[in-house]
């Protein structure tokens, strides 16, 4: 597994998400995710979004995903 396939993978599952993902052991890695999708969730429900997107990869191929996640909104208020 590798963080470009990871990407792929949250950006298709949420659609209009953007997500930056790092990492370099090829089992634990750091993801910003901004999407729409968020508005209005909770930090535990966007994570399951982001989650589900992956499905069994999850504790399987990605031993560790550490998650941010951001509205649009959110997100150009950090810049």
């Amino acid at each position: 597994m590798n963080a470009d396939i990871i990407r792929t993978l949250i950006e298709q599952g949420l659609p209009g998400a953007q997500a930056q993902v790092r990492g370099d052991d090829g089992v634990h890695f750091e993801a910003t995710v901004v999407a729409e999708a968020f508005r209005g969730k909770l930090p535990l429900a966007r994570h399951r979004l982001v989650y589900a997107t992956l499905g069994e990869r999850m504790g399987g191929e990605i031993h560790a995903l550490a998650l941010k996640t951001l509205t649009p909104e959110e997100a150009g208020n950090r810049e």
